[in-house]
């Protein structure tokens, strides 16, 4: 049946769009994919050089030193379950793609969201722009991509960093507006600069909303890992996707054992970094702070008792 009105040509406009872009912005496509794909292969080859034994030991130290005890060794229990069924290179892979996915998509969406709180053009523009990003399904970011980039890793940290970039925006914006007002004015009225407020009062009461952004964040590109992988990106999501092509039920288990595991490791540690837990680096600093202080005491009390004795 034919439809009562023209198609409208959608489709075909967009086309026309992306093909233009691929011509005439191909330079500025070129250097991203150089700089990314630059970026992920020093990362692992800097990770790869260590042992794997050595890795774990150290990931174990740093997760202990975020969290707790029990986080570290729930952690290191699984990155030796990782290493033994022979996951370790897809691993570290999956690890280049998270780290860079990650902190590129924060380094946008932190000053997106701070401007949306200082412009109301930009919250304007930028919230339907969200709202499009979050209701278009994952598998299409990879159509660009693709076109764009090509196949492999820089496509793969490509499409994860778009799809996982609102989360972060919209929870900055909301941290930020839900400090009170009377803070902001009391600090204003003391002479403190726009900068000061937005770093002294704004950033560190808004913390736990920020880091709640931050842990979407990173979940979202974790749901990624394995959708990268139908472009070629290596690293778990590459052997999950073969093992759904062969319909080896084995393999596929295997490898999406290590994903759930590896997604635990981060969840847990990006909610320990916005906690206010007594982990080991924070009774370090507060030991070290109060050592100072003590000095600080001393070197005071000295002089003092000194002329009082003379």
């Amino acid at each position: 049946m034919q439809p009562l009105l023209p198609k409208i040509p959608l489709g075909d406009a967009i086309e026309w769009l992306v093909d233009w872009l691929r011509i005439n912005v191909a330079p500025l496509f070129d250097a991203i994919r150089w700089v990314l794909g630059g970026v992920s292969d020093i990362l692992t080859n800097i990770i790869q050089f260590f042992p794997p034994l050595v890795l774990i030991a150290l990931l174990g130290l740093l997760i202990w030193l975020i969290s707790t005890r029990r986080q570290a060794i729930l952690a290191v229990l699984g990155l030796l379950l990782i290493y033994d069924l022979n996951l370790w290179r897809p691993f570290t892979n999956t690890f280049v793609l998270i780290i860079v996915a990650v902190l590129l998509s924060l380094i946008i969406a932190i000053p997106a969201g701070i401007w949306m709180t200082r412009s109301r053009w930009a919250e304007g523009t930028i919230k339907p722009i969200l709202d499009f990003m979050q209701t278009m399904p994952a598998m299409i970011y990879l159509i660009p991509a693709v076109f764009f980039f090509g196949i492999g890793m820089v496509p793969g940290i490509i499409a994860t960093i778009i799809f996982a970039i609102p989360p972060p925006v919209r929870l900055t914006y909301l941290g930020i507006t839900q400090v009170e007002k009377e803070f902001k004015e009391m600090a204003l009225a003391f002479g403190a600069s726009g900068r000061q407020v937005l770093t002294k009062i704004e950033l560190p009461l808004s913390l736990p909303s920020l880091m709640a952004g931050v842990n979407q964040c990173i979940m979202l590109a974790m749901s990624m890992v394995v959708i990268a992988g139908m472009i070629g990106a290596p690293g778990l999501g590459t052997n999950v996707y073969r093992a759904l092509g062969r319909i080896d039920i084995a393999s596929g288990v295997e490898a999406g054992l290590a994903v759930v595991i590896f997604a635990m490791i981060l969840d847990s540690a990006s909610r320990a970094l916005g906690s206010r837990e007594q982990s080991m680096a924070v009774r370090l600093v507060s030991r070290w702070q109060r050592r100072r202080r003590e000095r600080a005491a001393k070197s005071v009390e000295l002089p003092v008792a000194a002329e009082e004795n003379s």
